[in-house]
Parts: structure tokens; C-alpha cells; sequence
């Protein structure tokens, strides 16, 4: 079966790829899983964030956001020592401090805002041949992570805002000759 070329590697890829990678997403709590994750993958290997997911899961109360919005300052140090997800400081600052804003939101709030950033209807840009006519970022993710950072989120530039709209289905960034590109429906 045909797959974008990172689909192909180890089984957690291809699993990743095929059965989630670029369907939409929807919900605030699996938006902010997302977009955390993404957070804590910058500089590293998205296949180690993949191996790690279910730690993350766990250490994060499965990303529900009023759960991790009262994590308190023992919550931080366990989750700091917790050698089931990366322990980077920031990220885990980042992280906690996020749920924390995002549990301020009226409930939905993520959601619109993440997908009033999507191309308009008919406006994908045709599909990529290669992963080298994939782009870090487009115009629509510095203007979501701008919009982000407006808003007090942390972590979130431009390239991971991307990288969670290309997660999220809101674009479609599987290649021109892959079984899994569908259009894109939010």
C-alpha cells in the first residue's frame, strides 16, 4: 500500500500514519493532547514522542484540561522526574501553564479557534509530490501561533502550530500518491 515515506519506517510510524496523522481532530482536551505533544517534540524525534504517548498520557491525566489546570507545584516535581515523558523543564512550564489558561475558556473555545485557521473550503494547496514540498510552516500557522501567543499559550511557534495542524487534519499534507490522502473535512 502506498504511504508517505516516513509512514513506511517502524510500526509505531505506520500505525500513526495510517490510522490517525492528518484526520481530523476535534475536542478541546484531544486539541491540547496535540498540540502539548507537539510542544514537547521540538528538537527531538516524533517517533520518540509516539513511544512515549502513553506515558504522557498517564503523567498528564490523559490531557484533560481542568485535571492538569490543578496540578499543583508536587504534580511538577513528579512529572519532572517522571522518565515516562521528556522531563524538559519549559515544556513541562509550558504545558501546565497552558491547561491552566486553557481551563479560562469557554468549553469549544480551542477547538473554533484551531479551526478557523484552516484553509478555506477548496483552498488546499494541491498536494505534495514529495516531503520536500511539504512546509514547515504556511502563512495559516504563524498566524494561529501568533494568535496562540496572543492569547498567553506557551510553545506554540509556528512550526509546531503546523506540525498540530498537519496532526489535526485541518490540512492535509499526506502525499499526492498516498492510500491514506482524503480530503480534508472539519
Amino acid at each position: 500500500m502506498p504511504r508517505c515515506p516516513w509512514g513506511v519506517g517502524p510500526a509505531d510510524y505506520t500505525d500513526y500514519h495510517d490510522g490517525e496523522w492528518g484526520r481530523p481532530v476535534h475536542g478541546d482536551d484531544a486539541l491540547f493532547e496535540r498540540l502539548s505533544l507537539e510542544a514537547f517534540q521540538s528538537g527531538l524525534s516524533w517517533l520518540t514522542i509516539l513511544r512515549r504517548r502513553e506515558g504522557f498520557r498517564r503523567a498528564f491525566a490523559g490531557f484533560r484540561i481542568h485535571h492538569v489546570a490543578a496540578f499543583t507545584d508536587a504534580d511538577r516535581a513528579r512529572l519532572l522526574a517522571d522518565p515516562g515523558i521528556i522531563r524538559n523543564r519549559m515544556k513541562v512550564d509550558a504545558t501546565l501553564a497552558n491547561a491552566r489558561l486553557l481551563a479560562t475558556w469557554r468549553p469549544g473555545e480551542l477547538d473554533e479557534l484551531l479551526w478557523s485557521f484552516a484553509p478555506a473550503a477548496g483552498a488546499d494547496r494541491p498536494a505534495p509530490a514529495d516531503t520536500g514540498q511539504v512546509p514547515a510552516t504556511t502563512a495559516e500557522s504563524v498566524a494561529l501561533a501568533a494568535e496562540l501567543k496572543r492569547r498567553g499559550l506557551r510553545f506554540v511557534g509556528p512550526t509546531t502550530a503546523y506540525a498540530a495542524m498537519q496532526a489535526c487534519g485541518v490540512v492535509n499534507d499526506h502525499l499526492a500518491g498516498c492510500a491514506f490522502r482524503t480530503p480534508r473535512t472539519g
